[in-house]
């Protein structure tokens, strides 16, 4: 038989058996509790409906203050979670069956630090902002990969961006780095210049993501120099090649390859780029030349022609690498015709293209193309306007290519023209506008925000 008690605030308590029921018919029944409830610890039995209490189910769980507890929800479930305000998630808090649907109303603030803040075993699918890059970037089980942001060119009020850093006047080597809209026809402007403490650089590969821009080691200086894509200043320091000169380079969306500027050395080395660590041994190119062209899809690279210091022994072969793996370059195909003293190359990540060069006594006007996905001997595209060698610059988007600078057979030889071309389509070189100095030995690569390295991992 029940025993019934008051408890001075008008709530009755039914006992039975040890079980205690607040305002039910029997002690035996549910508990309802309307409005606050708070317990030191309390176990629950079956399923419960107390909103954001650990351990029981939500049908909604609603945040409207700035922070979340990282206690409050682990090992809940949830239907919907709706966030109408500024929220930061602590890194302990855990959803051990996620919700069906997040929907943010204002902002919502990732765990962030600088490169070496990284966690030392993160889960895969793990998200961060990088400091450093000024990138999110995610870790894909086995490296932390950068989310690439491709805006498409025809909707993109700005254009997209091209850079072509360094080269030589012909009394000095040049600092500064060009800036080129590449949607629209028009001068370069100056972007910054390569950091005064590690030299200028000539002759030197290029490479980007869709971030950053590299210049690779050059003359007796191993230092690789980076800069952000986004904002105009100087490059700095990123880290160290294992050699002292670069000819050469090309970039998927994370790594980037560079060959060694020497005619006895065949050697491939990478970085990953958005982890500020030393150049790692990639392999080996089938043929030794400098001043060669580099052009990439997002997994193939293809390293063309080449040949010694003043365009000696020109080649014709091209190489082809899968960037993603390491190993020895294999044989792609051949050039239309012998290339020495090569520039950049232009890519839409379809097909890629190469021009001008050095075949004694000629200055190459032709313009090859290749398409990444079958090897082969490239094909004729068309004609740039004047003939360009001594390692003319190259940037691009995934429409246009741009070929710039570089030396001509008509004095004073050295030239600011830009030509370019649409790459999907075959025909000559038209003008395009004018580098903000004439200038040659540029070097081979590409460096843009949009070229068609971009797009994989």
């Amino acid at each position: 038989m029940a025993t019934i008690r008051r408890a001075g605030f008008g709530t009755v308590f039914e006992l039975e058996d040890s079980k205690v029921g607040i305002g039910t018919d029997a002690a035996t029944h549910t508990l309802q509790a309307l409005g606050n409830i708070r317990s030191e610890a309390a176990t629950d039995i079956g399923i419960s409906s107390l909103t954001t209490y650990q351990g029981f189910v939500d049908k909604e769980a609603r945040f409207t203050t700035g922070q979340i507890d990282n206690q409050s929800q682990s090992g809940s479930t949830s239907g919907e979670i709706v966030i109408d305000g500024d929220v930061t998630v602590s890194s302990a808090t855990t959803f051990t069956s996620g919700p069906q649907h997040l929907t943010v109303t204002d902002t919502f603030t990732l765990p962030s630090g600088d490169t070496n803040s990284r966690e030392l075993k993160p889960t895969a699918g793990s998200l961060r902002f990088n400091q450093d890059f000024a990138t999110l970037e995610f870790y894909t089980g086995n490296n932390w990969a950068t989310v690439n942001t491709y805006t498409d060119i025809p909707n993109s009020p700005g254009g997209s961006r091209g850079y072509i850093p360094g080269g030589y006047d012909g009394s000095d080597q040049i600092v500064n780095i060009d800036l080129i809209r590449i949607s629209t026809l028009g001068n370069a402007v100056d972007f910054g210049d390569n950091t005064v403490a590690t030299g200028m650089r000539q002759n030197n590969g290029s490479a980007s993501s869709s971030t950053r821009g590299f210049r690779m080691a050059g003359g007796s200086d191993a230092t690789i120099l980076y800069f952000t894509l986004s904002t105009t200043g100087n490059a700095l320091d990123f880290s160290e090649s294992t050699t002292t000169n670069s000819s050469a380079a090309l970039a998927s969306s994370t790594r980037a390859l560079t060959a060694e500027a020497s005619g006895s050395s065949k050697m491939l080395e990478y970085i990953e780029m958005s982890t500020k660590a030393n150049a790692i041994d990639f392999g080996d190119r089938s043929i030794a030349t400098s001043e060669l062209g580099a052009i990439s899809s997002a997994t193939r690279g293809v390293f063309c022609g080449g040949g010694n210091p003043s365009g000696s022994n020109p080649r014709e072969e091209m190489d082809v690498v899968i960037i993603a793996s390491k190993g020895d370059a294999t044989d792609f195909g051949n050039l239309t015709d012998r290339r020495g003293q090569l520039g950049g190359g232009v890519s839409d990540g379809v097909r890629g293209a190469v021009a001008g060069g050095s075949h004694t006594p000629k200055f190459l006007k032709s313009i090859d193309y290749i398409t990444f996905a079958s090897d082969g001997n490239a094909t004729h595209f068309g004609d740039l306007e004047i003939g360009r060698v001594e390692q003319a610059g190259a940037t691009c988007n995934r429409v246009r290519g741009l070929f710039c600078g570089g030396n001509t057979s008509s004095a004073p030889n050295r030239t600011n023209s830009i030509e370019f071309i649409t790459i999907a389509t075959s025909g000559n070189g038209q003008d395009f506008g004018d580098l903000t100095k004439a200038k040659d030995r540029i070097g081979g690569g590409c460096i843009s925000d949009s070229h068609g390295g971009l797009g994989g991992y």
